[in-house]
């Protein structure tokens, strides 16, 4: 997922292909007259709560008033009892122990997460470790298990990562290190033979939900150790920022105990932001001006899902992929605004560099497309540059993704391999795609629709053939067109203040629990249509014989549009309803996804 910044090349270049539009399933009828009746909603609510597979008054209070009843027993995950038991006789015997996670988002909030709840135990015995990306490589490093054995640590917890280190986990065990794995992506064949592997993926794990992040697995464990010390929920609560960054930026389903992890972090952001949380904001439009020490809410508007995407994860994202992880788990533990605001400091710059990094590599790649036939009509795009900045590919080949809409692989050269980053659409899952080509890799780890390899020099040209050919052959061509999936159909009439107070509690928002997209037919402008900012189009919108307000929108890069709009013909639109501040006043607007015209 990438921000919607208009500066971006691949946005201006970005080819305008007709998307599908896809009306989701109804909920049942029966369903759907119950909830309006218990609940007393419309049946637009009611729909939306059905195809949420809500169908009860209890279920619905869960989903708008989520509830810590609601969590699971941690010790329903296989392995959790073995992993306390390790931890609770480390701090018996005074061990030293090692708080080791991945470079990005989930991993240093992991990190930040376990390390805050064990210092109290461990004092000085504790330290936490972010591998190098570039000279160690993604994962558990032997470079990283030296460092544990070399200083003494008898215990390493591993966040976000360990579940295929089955090697490396044998090693640590010749050198006397006892290793937690805490993890969540998908196991090989074999599990590392560790004290404990966390990770609810693993086929012999019962844990009912199956989509934590690395530092929701992180949070279990912690739960789990609070609950054998006796302490209180309270205590642990106030880490639950940490899991939402993690939630956000690792695009994992917002369902289930994510969503209610996610709510509860996200109120936490917004009532009593961390120190590091609330320096990183201070470079974005969201903080307070003048001081919010008086009272005032430190955010000009209520914090979602997406400000933690967009304006949080990137930026503590930068340290690792420019320079050290280290100083974004650093800026996550800051207790002190002077410390944290001279960390935020750096990682923003850092930031602001990987940006320029990223735009360039984002425009060479384009080129190299642009100027191959083969290359821009294929079904999906593998591209290797060996000078191409390991740091940010995975950005590249997100946007890259969204540019040309196919599974995308960008690849540079790193520690004499080819290493890089998959990126894939909607219904093709690449992990498997890259699986089917396993044995030219030297490691492959990920999710469905992103994942990380690397390989050997001489494997590139190979791979590229095996991938290009599982593609073609297995891809439905329905798929590498766009869809868009539509909640249910709206009368500019029916957008009440009711329904608007009810969607908004709907949040938070994310895979799983998308901002629902609602579509209106019949639509024209009321001729204030104009063109704003980098190809966007600012609407005023009417329905044909609908009697209502007109309705403010914004429709991104759409400007291909404005013709035959300014011109009066009606059209049909789909659509976010969201509330957009300006100069202080919080309006309503639509948030055009698409324009079509039907004759």
């Amino acid at each position: 997922m990438i921000a919607n910044d208009s500066s971006y090349l691949y946005r201006l270049n970005k080819f305008w292909m007709q998307s599908r539009w896809v009306l989701k399933q109804q909920g049942d009828s029966e369903v759907v007259r119950k909830l309006m009746e218990v609940l007393s909603v419309d049946d637009k609510v009611a729909n939306l709560l059905a195809q949420r597979e809500i169908s009860t008054f209890e279920e619905a209070k869960l989903f708008f008033r989520p509830d810590f009843d609601q969590l699971h027993d941690p010790y329903l995950m296989k392995d959790m009892d073995k992993a306390v038991e390790r931890v609770l006789k480390a701090i018996e015997k005074n061990e030293k122990i090692l708080i080791y996670g991945d470079y990005d988002v989930d991993g240093t909030t992991s990190v930040a997460l376990v390390y805050s709840y064990l210092k109290k135990y461990f004092k000085k015995k504790i330290e936490f470790y972010i591998p190098d990306r570039y000279d160690e490589g993604y994962g558990i490093s032997y470079k990283g298990i030296d460092h544990a054995a070399d200083n003494g640590f008898n215990l390493v917890i591993a966040l976000d990562c360990g579940i295929k280190a089955v090697e490396k986990i044998r090693y640590a065990t010749t050198r006397g290190v006892d290793f937690i794995i805490c993890d969540h992506h998908r196991p090989g064949d074999e599990l590392p033979a560790a004290v404990a592997v966390l990770d609810t993926k693993r086929a012999d794990c019962s844990y009912p939900f199956k989509e934590l992040s690395g530092c929701g697995v992180g949070f279990k464990l912690i739960s789990a150790l609070a609950k054998e010390q006796n302490e209180p929920f309270e205590l642990i609560m106030q880490l639950l920022d940490l899991v939402a960054i993690s939630i956000a930026a690792d695009i994992v389903p917002i369902t289930g105990e994510n969503r209610l992890l996610a709510h509860y972090g996200l109120k936490l952001i917004n009532t009593s932001p961390r120190p590091g949380v609330e320096s990183v904001l201070s470079y974005s439009q969201v903080l307070r001006v003048p001081d919010h020490k008086a009272g005032e809410p430190a955010f000009s508007r209520e914090l979602t899902i997406s400000d933690l995407v967009f304006l949080i994860g990137p930026r503590i994202n930068a340290a690792g992929r420019i320079e050290k992880a280290s100083d974004s788990v650093r800026l996550l533990l800051a207790d002190k605004m002077s410390h944290a605001e001279k960390l935020a400091n750096a990682i923003n710059d850092l930031n602001t560099e990987r940006r320029s990094l990223d735009n360039n590599i984002t425009e060479e790649a384009l080129a190299m497309i642009e100027g191959d036939p083969a290359l821009k009509n294929a079904k999906s795009t593998v591209l290797f540059h060996e000078g191409w900045h390991k740091g940010v590919i995975g950005i590249v080949a997100s946007r890259l993704t969204d540019t040309y809409y196919r599974p995308t692989i960008i690849l540079t050269r790193s520690n004499n391999l080819i290493t890089g980053s998959a990126r894939s659409i909607k219904h093709f899952d690449v992990y498997d795609a890259i699986d089917h080509c396993s044995d030219l890799l030297e490691h492959f780890g990920g999710h469905k629709y992103a994942a990380g390899l690397s390989m050997k020099p001489e494997n590139l040209e190979l791979f590229k053939h095996k991938f290009h050919t599982f593609v073609s052959q297995t891809i439905d061509d329905e798929i590498l067109i766009p869809e868009v999936e539509i909640d249910i159909t709206l009368n500019f009439n029916q957008i009440t203040a009711k329904f608007l107070r009810i969607l908004k509690q709907f949040a938070p928002f994310g895979p799983g629990n998308m901002a629902p997209i609602f579509r209106t037919d019949q639509v024209i402008d009321t001729g204030r249509i104009r063109v704003v900012g980098k190809n966007h189009l600012k609407l005023e919108l009417m329905q044909i014989n609908e009697r209502s307000e007109p309705i403010s929108g914004i429709a991104f890069q759409q400007g291909h549009h404005f013709n035959a709009i300014k011109s009066g013909k009606p059209f049909s639109i789909c659509y976010h309803i969201e509330e957009n501040e300006w100069q202080g006043k919080i309006n309503m607007q639509l948030n055009v996804k698409d324009i079509q015209f039907f004759d």
